[in-house]
């Protein structure tokens, strides 16, 4: 689709809420990546409360990630090919009955490895709305400046999500029973994920319905690119990962375990403010600076925590964290929108978004490990090495990140693409 905004207007919210037919998915669609948010902790409340220790409950969503992570692309892949109404449907009965299986089985104090059983499919089916939704953006604003404002409007979505999901998840669970966040979870996934997929006008162009016949064989692995965003999305993963544990297990080493909402929350303050920002502000560097840009500064912030001995100055140092955490985000996924064909943004987007689960559940059973044997302090080195990794790969095959980087034209049937400027 041909964007009605015209490039010489500046890049704005209001712009882009403007965009026909964008209300017709953006409230359904955050209807139903809401849950998304409430699967991680109401998992770890419900198991810890069954079997009473954190470590097999941080296992069995470690498993829930990982699965996640391994899955999602598939489930792109298959949203590309076949549209996102014919995976999501399948997805969302499959979420929502292997989820009432996991909740029943930790009830009746099933052995660990059923759990893990469970939690394989749990994973391996969330719903993977908001690369979705990115897509449909993609495909409505082909080519428009509005382009990095929409990441960056579904990057604050995304972040208000994991502020509200996790504190909702909690609250069922702490004041009504501890199944009530994991059944929670799986009933707004099932109310949500149909109602989005019930916005069939506004979903992508598929293979089957594509003109071009190359396009029908287009994957977003092969691009270059996508393989070294999705290593770099790692390196967020391990912050998200890092940070939850680290910051649970200093409140509970200082005497206040309940401060550590209050820490995540300023992180995730941080995170949403640089997303509004980064929406707002009309871009004269290209993304592919503004990423390295975005990765130093991130591994400079994370580099600090360690350091922290009070809740201020940790609080303080969160914020900072989280506010180079959304430009890093949305410039990545506002690059998938130069080095992907619309027929593989979903599979490509989802590996980003798979990349950061898989990183996160990486970073939670390492921090974990290491707070327990060696403090707090020790747990906060697990978003520093990430993050370090991370721009070390960026910066090394930065030029793969061009949409005329070698290689790119060969990968599976994707056809040639002008060059654009992405420095």
């Amino acid at each position: 689709m041909v964007s009605t905004v015209t490039s010489g207007k500046r890049p704005g919210y209001g712009q882009l809420l403007r965009t026909p037919g964008a209300w017709t998915f953006l409230l359904p669609g955050f209807a139903a990546r809401q849950p998304f948010a409430m699967l991680t902790i109401g998992i770890v409340l419900l198991i810890q409360h069954t079997t009473g220790s954190y470590g097999s409950a941080g296992a069995v969503a470690a498993v829930t990630g990982v699965s996640m992570a391994l899955f999602a692309p598939q489930s792109g892949k298959l949203a590309d090919r076949f549209g996102q109404r014919a995976v999501l449907i399948p997805g969302v009965l499959v979420h929502t009955a292997s989820g009432a299986a996991l909740t029943a089985l930790a009830l009746a104090g099933a052995p660990l490895w059923a759990l893990f059983a469970a939690a394989v499919p749990t994973g391996a089916s969330v719903p993977q709305v908001g690369p979705m939704v990115r897509a449909r953006w993609a495909a409505r604003l082909q080519g428009s400046p509005l382009m990095s404002t929409a990441a960056a409007f579904e990057s604050v979505t995304d972040e208000f999500t994991f502020v509200v999901g996790p504190v909702l998840a909690t609250a069922l669970c702490t004041g009504v029973h501890p199944a009530a966040g994991l059944i929670a979870e799986s009933s707004l996934t099932l109310v949500g994920g149909l109602l989005f997929a019930a916005q069939h006008r506004t979903q992508p162009a598929h293979g089957r319905t594509l003109t071009d016949p190359d396009s029908k064989r287009t994957s977003a692995l092969p691009v270059p690119g996508v393989r070294v965003l999705a290593v770099a999305f790692l390196g967020i993963g391990a912050v998200f990962g890092g940070m939850q544990v680290s910051l649970t297990a200093f409140t509970e080493e200082i005497g206040q375990p309940g401060m550590n909402g209050l820490l995540y929350g300023l992180f995730a303050a941080g995170n949403m403010l640089a997303g509004v920002a980064v929406g707002a502000i009309a871009w004269k560097s290209g993304p592919r600076r503004r990423l390295l840009l975005g990765y130093a500064g991130l591994t400079l912030a994370a580099s600090l925590l360690w350091t922290a001995h009070s809740v201020v100055l940790l609080g303080t140092l969160g914020l900072v964290v989280g506010l180079f955490i959304a430009p890093a985000l949305i410039t990545g996924y506002t690059l998938v929108e130069s080095l992907v064909p619309a027929s593989g943004r979903t599979e490509a987007f989802t590996w980003l978004t798979g990349a950061v689960a898989l990183g996160q559940a990486a970073a939670v059973t390492v921090a974990g490990r290491l707070a327990d044997g060696y403090g707090a302090s020790a747990g906060f080195a697990v978003p520093l090495v990430g993050t370090a990794l991370a721009l070390a790969t960026l910066v090394a095959l930065r030029s793969r990140l061009s949409p005329s980087a070698p290689g790119r034209v060969a990968a599976r049937g994707i056809g040639h693409r002008v060059p654009v400027t992405v420095d």
